[in-house]
C-alpha cells in the first residue's frame, strides 16, 4: 500500500474541540472518555499523559509553586492544543482534559486554539467531593488539591459552563455537557 494519494485531513472538519476543566476528582477524564465514545469520530487528549512523555527534566506542580512546573504546565497545554488541532482537521472531535483554575491558563488554551471554536466545561463538583474522589481511586494523589476549588471558583466565574456533577453519574454529566455546548454525536 502506498500513502501518496491519501489526505490526513478531512474536508469537513470537526465541528470544535471541547476543554473540560476542574480540580484534581472533578472527574475530567472518566466523563472526558466516555464523553469522547459518544461520537463516531472522537479523541481523548488527557493533558496528564503529555507531563509523563517527559523522561527527564518533568516537574508536576506543588502547592507551594515551582516556576518550571508551571512552564511545563503551558507546555503540555500547548501539545494538548497542537494534537487537538490536528484531530480537529481530520474530522475528530478533540475533547481535552486538565487541571485549569487560572483564568491565564483558560486564556492559553483560548490562544493556542484560537482556529478552533472552543467549547469550555468546568466540572465542579465542589472541593469535598473531589477529595472523596481521589481517595477512592487506582491514581490516588499525595498531595489534596481540593484547596484550588476556591481559585477555580475565583479566576473562572462567568467563564464557559459550569456543571456541578457531584451528586449526577457520569452518564448524566455527559449527557449535561452535550446538552450545555450544544454537540451533537448524531451530527458527525
Amino acid at each position: 500500500m502506498t500513502f501518496e494519494h491519501l489526505t490526513v485531513d478531512t474536508a469537513v472538519p470537526a465541528p470544535g474541540a471541547l476543554l473540560l476543566a476542574g480540580i484534581p476528582g472533578s472527574g475530567k477524564s472518566t466523563v472526558s472518555a466516555a464523553l469522547a465514545a459518544r461520537f463516531a469520530r472522537a479523541a481523548h487528549i488527557e493533558v496528564d499523559h503529555l507531563q509523563e512523555l517527559i523522561v527527564s527534566g518533568g516537574r508536576w506542580p506543588t502547592p507551594e509553586g515551582d516556576p518550571e512546573a508551571d512552564r511545563q504546565i503551558l507546555l503540555r497545554a500547548r501539545g494538548a492544543c497542537l494534537l487537538a488541532g490536528s484531530f480537529a482537521a481530520a474530522g475528530f472531535l478533540p475533547v481535552l482534559d486538565d487541571v485549569v483554575v487560572r483564568r491565564s491558563h483558560l486564556d492559553f488554551y483560548r490562544s493556542a486554539l484560537a482556529a478552533v471554536p472552543l467549547h469550555v466545561v468546568i466540572l465542579a463538583p465542589g472541593p469535598e467531593r473531589a477529595r472523596e474522589r481521589n481517595d477512592a481511586r487506582h491514581k490516588r494523589l499525595t498531595t489534596d488539591w481540593s484547596f484550588l476549588d476556591e481559585a477555580m471558583r475565583a479566576e473562572l466565574s462567568g467563564q464557559g459552563v459550569w456543571i456541578d456533577n457531584a451528586d449526577r453519574t457520569v452518564e448524566e454529566t455527559v449527557d449535561a455537557v452535550l446538552a450545555a455546548t450544544g454537540l451533537d454525536p448524531a451530527a458527525g
